[in-house]
């Protein structure tokens, strides 16, 4: 029985041994992998194409990757949406060990952190803690919902139409 690593909820990785330190979020509750990718297709030799992160990422090299082994699967988000996603192998590193790991590619420009491991790249490898932090992005203030409630309790009506309706906490 090989030793399991202890990880956090994130950490650093490094991505095909020349992307160093790329902050990635670790998450049991998705089953699998996904990183920011761009410029995504397949060219005229059947091979899916891809650039890892995007132009505006500091981990952006302009390199377009190349890949014969690749696959898709439809993916159902968070918020129920269904994308088809091209996946592929990755050969990562997270604290040390090497590992091929089976990644979605994705436009993941809007999230904090352009690299989400899953269980499926975990499992048998590390245990996770989420109590254990590496400190990659400054804890979020935590929005003050003690108003909104009060809002909310004084006229549930007028807080349904200025604030819930039009998605805004003023």
């Amino acid at each position: 029985m090989s030793q399991k690593d202890i990880i956090g909820r994130e950490t650093r990785i490094d991505i095909d041994s020349n992307i160093q330190g790329v902050p990635a979020k670790i998450d049991t509750g998705a089953d699998g992998s996904a990183i920011w990718a761009s410029d995504i297709r397949i060219d005229k030799q059947n091979r899916l194409c891809f650039k890892l992160f995007g132009e505006g990422s500091p981990f952006y090299t302009g390199r377009t990757l190349r890949r014969t082994d690749y696959s898709v699967a439809s993916v159902k988000s968070a918020s129920g949406d269904k994308n088809i996603k091209f996946r592929t192998h990755i050969s990562i590193v997270i604290k040390g060990r090497r590992i091929k790991a089976l990644f979605g590619l994705c436009d993941r420009s809007t999230h904090t952190y352009p690299v989400l491991i899953g269980r499926r790249t975990l499992s048998g490898k590390f245990i996770v803690d989420v109590s254990q932090n590496e400190g990659i992005y400054p804890k979020l203030k935590k929005t003050k919902t003690k108003g909104l409630s009060k809002k909310l309790a004084n006229d549930p009506q007028d807080f349904y139409q200025n604030y819930y309706l039009k998605g805004t906490a003023k």
